[in-house]
């Protein structure tokens, strides 16, 4: 007979592991459930159940940065804010959370 459990044992970051576990605490899902939703996903999808790639542009650093460069970022922003390209926080966490109250 076959058993109804396995094992599992992996290395994760202990940061990583503990953001994860909190925010699936909040959710009321055991980590055990949430490795199998995981794992079954892999399944119907046959590979990963998202995209694995690299982004085409990368986040910028603003502690980097020159106070030249710092400028033309907060510019880009202004541009886009000129342009219609933004959006209100509370809009966009309305989209997050589905009922966030601004």
């Amino acid at each position: 007979m076959a058993s109804k459990t396995a094992n599992l044992y992996a290395r994760i970051e202990p940061d990583v592991k503990n953001q994860a576990e909190s925010i699936l605490n909040a959710l009321g899902i055991p980590v055990s459930n949430a490795i199998n939703m995981f794992y079954k996903q892999i399944i119907l999808q046959r590979g990963l159940p998202f995209e694995v790639k690299l982004p085409t542009s990368k986040p910028v650093d603003m502690s980097v940065l020159s106070e030249e460069e710092l400028n033309a970022e907060i510019e880009k922003g202004y541009v886009d804010i000129l342009n219609g390209r933004t959006k209100p926080a509370g809009t966009v966490f309305a989209d997050i959370y589905g009922d966030y109250k601004v």
